[in-house]
């Protein structure tokens, strides 16, 4: 059962939580000089939780709706595949939301009704990605709901724990955490577009076709990496310069993913794009530092 688990909270999609956190926790500290390591703890085993439990819900919310079938390219799902019962994977998910809302407490203790304002909608949104009346997942708002949230409210929300404030630089490094992280979720939809147009989930690679897709995914690349330009204002002028590699391999990623019909080997390029966001994190990092 515990490999079951394993496979159903999708361990290679956590850098979308981790990275968000580490950029917020970078940025503070370049802005005020120290970090609270217990509000950092907190605020990665809170973003954890939530990613982990998405993925739960995402898992069995599918499987209901008919989404995860044996043709799958991806890696096995397992409500539709009967490795765990629909019951065991929610109770999961719920787990792991009880657990978010603990390592919340310190935060709100912290800095207040802000918190909660933050964390309300992000636990909801862990059931409503692929769940609940307007699931996000179904209506193309996929990529959009993980730039807001796992961009701009993730790493704005981390150094607002750490600093008190939310800055302009905050929003403009989440919008690239954002951007990056939305690549996946595009880059997995190319993947399953012809089992999503068959169950009814209405990605943008089901409405607008793989072509209007590929180039959604090099733009939000491009501009993430116009973007790093900003870092000359906020102490981090050889952010252009450092994200070259990160660059370079998401534009890799890009012809690569235009010449391919989906397959197996997308399964490559997402943790391809995975690496891509770890990449940015330590460019980031890297020219703080310098």
């Amino acid at each position: 059962m515990l490999k079951s688990y394993l496979l159903a909270v999708r361990p290679k999609t956590l850098p979308a939580a981790i990275v968000p956190v580490w950029v917020g926790c970078v940025l503070a500290w370049q802005l005020v000089g120290n970090l609270d390591e217990i509000l950092v703890i907190c605020t990665l085993f809170g973003a954890l939780c939530i990613q982990l439990a998405t993925n739960l819900f995402n898992d069995a919310v599918d499987a209901e709706k008919g989404a995860d079938t044996p043709a799958r390219l991806g890696p096995k799902r397992v409500t539709a595949s009967g490795m765990l019962s629909k019951r065991a994977v929610y109770l999961g998910a719920i787990l792991f939301l009880v657990l978010a809302c603990l390592a919340a407490i310190p935060l709100i203790q912290a800095r207040g009704w802000v918190i909660i304002a933050i964390g309300l909608p992000s636990l909801y949104l862990s059931y409503g990605y692929t769940g609940g009346p307007l699931p996000l997942a179904y209506r193309g708002l996929g990529e959009l709901f993980v730039i807001l949230f796992f961009g701009v409210v993730a790493v704005g929300g981390t150094t607002f724990v750490q600093t008190g404030r939310w800055g302009w630089e905050a929003v403009v490094l989440g919008l690239q955490v954002g951007l990056l992280s939305a690549v996946l979720i595009a880059i997995n939809n190319l993947r399953d577009v012809a089992e999503d147009r068959q169950s009814g989930k209405r990605t943008l690679s089901v409405q607008f076709g793989p072509r209007a897709v590929h180039l959604l995914v090099k733009g939000m690349i491009l501009s993430a990496m116009v973007l790093t330009t900003c870092g000359h204002w906020y102490g981090a002028r050889w952010f252009f310069l450092l994200s070259v590699p990160w660059f370079l391999l998401g534009m890799t990623l890009v012809r690569a993913v235009a010449r391919k019909a989906p397959g197996p080997i997308y399964n490559f390029y997402l943790a391809l794009a995975a690496l891509q966001l770890i990449l940015f994190a330590v460019a980031f990092t890297v020219a703080v530092i310098i």
